[in-house]
């Protein structure tokens, strides 16, 4: 992780620049899980079943994925892979990594940044109450969201340069996985609360959604669900900031 000028750090611009591209998410009602009949479950995993009703409160998501530049002006540290792209989303961060962000960030907002559950993750992805139920975040062409199938490139794309989803959310497919607040359940989503859930109590592993430049198309689904353990770093695992709604 290399260290930057602390000339940048705190800079309020980046905080006023994050809270500008909040979109509101009104809340709803939504079957969370595998539902596409297009899309065999011999293919997909187990912990994406079984399908199952999910209501989640309004609040607020970026619309972009945090960017390296951003977290510069933060953190005063770079730690993506890609060092010199600033505007591509800041990866090599651990979910531990992210949560010291969050504190920094909000020790000089007027808004209380998270990240989001990963119920409203999906909610989101899926385009929320003016979802059309697309496959991946926006469409049913991977292409037209999503930076994937990149192995040969071994890197991240800026932010924003793909079609947006139908709430004018960014790259919720592909590029980068984004970490959620939930720990991970293998029996999880059989026995999810239908109100609000943010996940087991405890667990070993760390929810990650969206797929990244690395995987496939098939991992980029909205219902497409990743975990590993809090500290775990690599380039292909990055973040969105959320909000609750005031």
């Amino acid at each position: 992780m290399i260290l930057i000028s602390t000339s940048i750090v705190f800079g309020q611009d980046v905080r006023s620049q994050i809270k500008k591209n909040l979109i509101l998410i009104n809340g709803g009602t939504f079957t969370m899980g595998q539902t596409d009949p297009n899309v065999s479950c011999k293919g997909c995993t187990a912990d994406e079943q079984p399908p199952h009703k999910v209501t989640v409160s309004d609040f607020y998501l970026c619309k972009y994925e945090v960017t390296l530049k951003e977290w510069k002006q933060i953190m005063g540290t770079n730690p993506s892979y890609d060092e010199e792209c600033e505007n591509c989303p800041v990866d090599g961060v651990s979910w531990q990594d992210v949560q010291l962000f969050i504190k920094k960030i909000n020790e000089k907002s007027d808004i209380q940044f998270r990240i989001p559950t990963e119920a409203e993750w999906e909610f989101a992805a899926r385009g929320g109450n003016k979802s059309n139920g697309y496959r991946f975040s926006g469409s049913n062409n991977a292409s037209d969201v999503a930076w994937f199938g990149l192995k040969k490139d071994q890197k991240t794309h800026q932010t924003g340069l793909k079609q947006p989803n139908e709430l004018g959310l960014y790259d919720m497919s592909g590029n980068v996985w984004e970490w959620c607040s939930d720990f991970y359940g293998f029996d999880y989503f059989a026995n999810s609360p239908e109100k609000d859930p943010s996940g087991p109590i405890s667990g070993k592993d760390k929810i990650l959604r969206g797929g990244s430049w690395y995987n496939q198309s098939f991992d980029c689904r909205v219902t497409t669900r990743y975990r590993f353990y809090p500290s775990f770093r690599t380039n292909a695992n990055g973040f969105r900031l959320a909000s609750s709604k005031k």
